[in-house]
């Protein structure tokens, strides 16, 4: 493994804090199904997610190109989407569906 591979999977493993089994679990819900753009169907975010469950799942050793690819992709998301949190209460926004969609929830501590 590289070190720009080892940074991208260290970056990814901070940005995303739910499990597959969490996000797994959040991707079958309204919740998730309700947030971003529906161009093709299914989201963008919902799609990442997808793919971000399958992340988790895969040793370091069968990470693609493009597997690092999407891991870069989700840390610049979860970072730019963090910065924009609207002020209140965002237990129930579409701000933090998105993001959990992202693989991240920032209620999680």
């Amino acid at each position: 493994m590289s070190d720009e591979q080892q940074d991208i999977r260290q970056d990814f493993g901070s940005a995303v804090n739910m499990t597959a089994k969490q996000l797994d679990e959040w991707l079958k819900s309204d919740e998730s199904k309700s947030v971003g753009d529906k161009s093709d169907g299914e989201s963008t975010g919902h799609a990442s997610g997808r793919h971000i469950v399958k992340l988790l799942g895969k040793s370091r050793d069968d990470l693609t190109d493009g597997d690092y690819a999407h891991m870069r992709k989700v840390v610049g998301y979860v970072h730019r989407h963090l910065a924009q949190r609207p002020s209140g209460d965002v237990e129930d926004s579409r701000w933090r569906y998105s993001l959990m969609n992202w693989g991240h929830d920032p209620l999680k501590s």
